[in-house]
């Protein structure tokens, strides 16, 4: 069935405390889509996110974000007062500013968690001892290596060039700049711990695990918050026939739960630093490539264990969504390897992935999968075939289309209908602001490949994706308001100002929804 949706992440919604939550707007919203004939709602990755604010650098694979945690389902729920979250503080609300955020919502949920504490409801008790016991093969971890990270940061802050940092920075200033090694010292990175914590002999963990109990406490509440809350908006949306697609990041950040309780699955050394890391090489985009910095997978050890771990990180994602899209789906037939180390990525080399195994493994343990494949960038042969083996769609970007009239991402040119075509991801600029940087040639081609003036430049390709041959068409919400470059998600290569972008109330409305009920009716999208 042809299908349309839009992309949209949670954090990007209104609220007036500083960032898109799980609130009441998520269901308004839902309901704009609903009336706009809209039964896909793609999100970015909803896992914790570390330094950077990035959804695909997370301190956890498998945890959600609290900072979507809606404060007021919390005073609902009684853990707080709604007096205390009156009068929250002035936000911008057209960018997040995350430290601010940050100290806000954390102080509202260290007093949700002690009104948690003190609820004496049998029903609720079962609930969190049954979420916990469920997801104890990642939370156990996780909410111990939160706890220790917020320790080691506070127990460091005013310290300065102690014998600890300096011998980290002996072992650690080859890989990394110096002012990279400070961050990870004084950030808590689980490869600053002290020897015993870093190599998780069990005598430290369960020394630490009481020392920080009330810590890690909070933060298996936060995540039984989060994925009740997360529930109701799954809930809601399904019954209103719109299904959510997820996202999966194929790597996971260096300092993570992830890496720290399963360093066997990385290619991580005995002091917990990456051997191999993750980029891409050298293109047309960009002469010395992308260095990443993620710890490259140790495929070898993943076959020997059955590849489990990532059978339980798609099992897990299928529960909050209902279909996948993998990130950088080209690493699963061959990556881009690069000594720990390099400045650049010029210096890596190709090796190859698991291949249709993995993939294969997921499916005997879970069934047939609904899985989008990111397979854009430079491929080869090796990588379409295997994308086309395990029939996954795989995705369309029209902002990369109008090069020439034999563009494979223009519609027209589309070898089978097995695709997801998308005006622009959360990686690309606006619609509108990608035009007006455009070469006048290029705009001139783009007008008369859609036969218009490009006045409404968003619209116009906004009907292109939504006529093609395409089995699902997606639109990030920055093209259905109209937004322009200020307005982007992300700008690869920027270290800085990503992840920010939020709209109004007021800047979706019911002709939106009209404009893409109608275009999705008339060209048989249900």
């Amino acid at each position: 069935m042809r299908k349309c949706g839009i992309l949209a992440h949670p954090i990007s919604f209104p609220s007036k405390y500083g960032i898109g939550d799980m609130g009441s707007y998520c269901k308004k919203f839902i309901d704009f889509m609903e009336k706009g004939g809209q039964t896909l709602w793609q999100i970015l990755p909803l896992g914790h996110t570390g330094f950077g604010d990035s959804p695909y650098q997370s301190f956890s694979t498998f945890a959600g974000n609290p900072l979507m945690i809606s404060p007021d389902i919390l005073a609902e729920k009684n853990y707080i007062g709604k007096e205390e979250i009156d009068y929250a503080p002035h936000f911008n609300e057209r960018k997040i500013e995350y430290g601010k955020v940050i100290d806000y919502k954390y102080e509202i949920y260290r007093r949700a968690f002690k009104g948690f504490k003190s609820m004496n409801s049998p029903s609720l008790t079962r609930k969190y001892n049954d979420f916990c016991k469920k997801n104890s093969f990642w939370l156990e971890d996780y909410s111990l290596f939160m706890a220790l990270k917020n320790h080691f940061i506070k127990q460091r802050k005013n310290t300065y060039e102690s014998a600890e940092y300096k011998a980290y920075y002996k072992a650690a200033s080859k890989l990394m700049s110096t002012d990279a090694v400070k961050d990870c010292f004084y950030g808590g990175s689980w490869n600053s711990f002290p020897p015993a914590l870093r190599e998780r002999k069990p005598e430290a963990l369960k020394e630490y695990g009481k020392l920080l109990k009330d810590d890690v406490d909070f933060y298996k509440f936060l995540q039984f918050e989060f994925y009740s809350q997360w529930a109701s908006v799954k809930e809601y949306a399904n019954k209103k026939g719109i299904e959510i697609i997820g996202d999966i990041p194929i790597f996971v950040a260096g300092d993570s739960s992830d890496t720290w309780a399963n360093r066997e699955l990385f290619h991580i050394n005995a002091k917990g630093f990456p051997t191999q890391v993750a980029g891409v090489p050298p293109d047309y985009f960009s002469e010395f490539g992308q260095l990443w910095g993620n710890p490259l997978y140790n495929w070898k050890k993943h076959k020997e264990q059955g590849y489990d771990w990532w059978i339980k990180r798609v099992e897990k994602i299928l529960e909050i969504v209902d279909i996948v899209r993998i990130d950088h789906f080209r690493a699963f037939e061959s990556y881009w390897s690069i000594p720990n180390g390099e400045k650049t990525a010029v210096n890596g080399k190709w090796k190859k992935g698991p291949g249709a195994e993995m993939f294969d493994a997921v499916r005997n343990k879970l069934g047939s999968l609904h899985i989008i494949a990111e397979d854009l960038g430079d491929l080869n042969p090796e990588v379409l075939e295997l994308r086309d083996k395990l029939g996954l769609p795989g995705m369309k970007i029209l902002q990369f289309a109008f090069g020439s009239p034999d563009n494979p991402y223009l519609p027209h040119n589309y070898d089978h209908d097995n695709y997801v075509v998308y005006t622009g991801t959360h990686d690309n600029d606006t619609t509108i602001g990608w035009y007006r940087s455009c070469y006048d040639d290029t705009k001139d081609f783009v007008r008369r490949t859609l036969n218009v003036s490009g006045e409404n430049i968003n619209w116009d390709l906004i009907r292109y994706a939504i006529s093609s041959s395409a089995k699902y068409s997606i639109i990030p919400i920055q093209d259905v308001i109209g937004c322009g470059t200020e307005d982007r998600m992300n700008t690869p290569g920027m270290a800085g100002g990503n992840w920010q972008f939020r709209f109004t109330e007021y800047d979706i409305n019911d002709e939106q929804a009209k404009n893409l009920k109608y275009l999705c009716d008339l060209f048989n999208r249900k």
